[in-house]
């Protein structure tokens, strides 16, 4: 494509079909051409401020979508936020990136589409968004994404699933994780439609929720492994039109497909950190053998995308032998905002070459598909996000009512993590009070599901925390 950013390609869309529906919300439906003059409507409450960054903290929807558009479409980059996380999270983040306008829902509530087409200012090699992981820091870093790379990854969707006119994709997950980006561009970039549910039915039930995609003809469902677990344990619920199941953020396992998998719908394990723009590779599980263990290879890498297995020295290893999975391609995103430790992450060779480090192990079988094994370090997924110990820690131990806490992940019967937390407490310990400290401070799947009482943290020689001492607390498995 020409015009290789995020806006250009949406524009062109709006050009070639503009009456096609682009998104529906139940009871109020848009086209493209009325999207695209939502987004000259919000970006005409702040065009020629030149801002950089721009935050956006809004309920999902038509009107949050076009301000995306807006910012975007301005030259900015913006840092999505979902308004219901933490006022302290969200600051820091804002605060972080310096943002100087932050768009929310009262910004946009008398927008009306504009009958002036602004410049496009966006360019290929400018930053897109800024998405916030959790951090070794103990405060979330910033993931920063170019326009070209989205670009890439909307073409690379389109390769594999085939996704254009007549496709609708539900919009179900939160605006701060990568999977959004695939839901929200993957779809528009490609001509298909969106259908976003209200928050009452999405945080409802799950048969609620299909009920919206049967009114809405939605064909492609997007989401966590547990979600799709949801889906296998009641597949009498599946509209007839869904034709594509995409599992991505955690390892898929057989047994969460075992249902759906013979209903003619094609289902997909998807891998790839957010630093290399939501996935790198792609493997179709529902006429696949699993491995040994219940779960799926990764597959192989998508379009304008190349994987590497490497072992310490940056040497490619060869087939069966473990290394790292390292991300090269038009996927790599620019790295984090601001440099933190884990900006080393980023590699550039002598060539000019560069890779992302993703900190995952695995190994490649003879046939090129990929398999993931585990983490090179400490970083673990909860509910499909990532997570750092170690930032739950930092946080815990700032709570006045402990004198010491430790943060551990441990797996479940199914093989899911959970944290942990052993404390020492003070003299007017209270729990409630700590799990109101910590959900302040932390979005809901960070905290710890259990908290032991210690009278001391058991330490190494060394002063290190020794985990052989630290009590185990079971938990069973949902999935088994």
């Amino acid at each position: 494509m020409k015009d290789r950013t995020i806006y250009g390609v949406f524009h062109k869309r709006v050009e070639e079909n503009p009456d096609a529906l682009a998104i529906y919300e139940d009871g109020k439906v848009v086209t493209f051409s009325q999207l695209d003059a939502l987004a000259d409507g919000i970006l005409a409450k702040f065009e020629g401020k030149g801002y950089e960054y721009i935050g956006i903290v809004m309920h999902h929807g038509i009107m949050q979508i076009a301000a995306m558009l807006a910012v975007l479409k301005s030259g900015a980059a913006y840092i999505p936020a979902e308004p219901t996380l933490p006022a302290d999270r969200i600051r820091y983040m804002m605060e972080n990136a310096g943002v100087s306008l932050v768009i929310d829902d009262e910004f946009c509530r008398d927008v009306q589409p504009s009958g002036k087409h602004y410049p496009n200012l966006s360019r290929p090699e400018g930053l897109a968004y800024i998405l916030y992981t959790s951090g070794t820091t103990g405060k979330p870093k910033g993931v920063m994404v170019e326009n070209h790379s989205v670009v890439n990854y909307a073409e690379a969707f389109e390769d594999e699933m085939r996704i254009g006119p007549g496709d609708v994709m539900l919009q179900y997950s939160i605006c701060s994780f990568d999977i959004f980006v695939e839901e929200v561009y993957a779809t528009l970039l490609n001509g298909a439609a969106l259908a976003i549910p209200s928050d009452e039915i999405h945080s409802g039930s799950l048969e609620g929720l299909m009920d919206f995609c049967k009114r809405h003809h939605v064909t492609i469902l997007d989401g966590f492994p547990y979600f799709v677990a949801d889906l296998n344990h009641q597949p009498e619920l599946l509209p007839d039109d869904v034709n594509l199941i995409i599992s991505g953020g955690d390892v898929v396992r057989a047994n969460y497909i075992s249902n759906l998998a013979h209903k003619g719908i094609r289902i997909y394990n998807t891998y790839g950190p957010s630093e290399t723009t939501v996935c790198s590779n792609y493997f179709r599980i529902d006429n696949a053998e699993p491995l040994a263990d219940g779960t799926y290879p990764v597959g192989k890498p998508v379009k304008g995308v190349e994987v590497k297995i490497l072992d310490e020295n940056f040497h490619e290893v060869s087939d069966g032998e473990i290394g790292e999975i390292c991300i090269f391609g038009e996927g790599v995103g620019r790295g984090y905002l601001k440099n933190p430790p884990e900006q080393a992450n980023f590699i550039t060779t002598e060539d000019g070459t560069r890779f992302y480090r993703s900190g995952d192990m695995g190994y490649r079988q003879p046939d090129g598909n990929m398999v993931f094994l585990h983490r090179r370090d400490d970083q673990v997924m909860i509910l499909g996000r990532r997570v750092e110990p170690e930032e739950v820690e930092n946080v815990l131990n700032e709570y006045p009512g402990i004198e010491h806490g430790v943060v551990r992940a441990f797996k479940d019967e199914a093989g899911l993590h959970y944290l942990v937390a052993y404390i020492v407490p003070g003299l007017d310990f209270s729990l409630s009070a700590l799990k109101g400290w910590l959900k302040s401070k932390l979005s809901d799947f960070m905290v710890p599901e259990f908290v032991v009482a210690m009278n001391h943290i058991p330490l190494t020689p060394r002063g290190k925390v020794n985990m052989k001492e630290l009590p185990v607390v079971l938990k069973e498995g949902e999935y088994k």
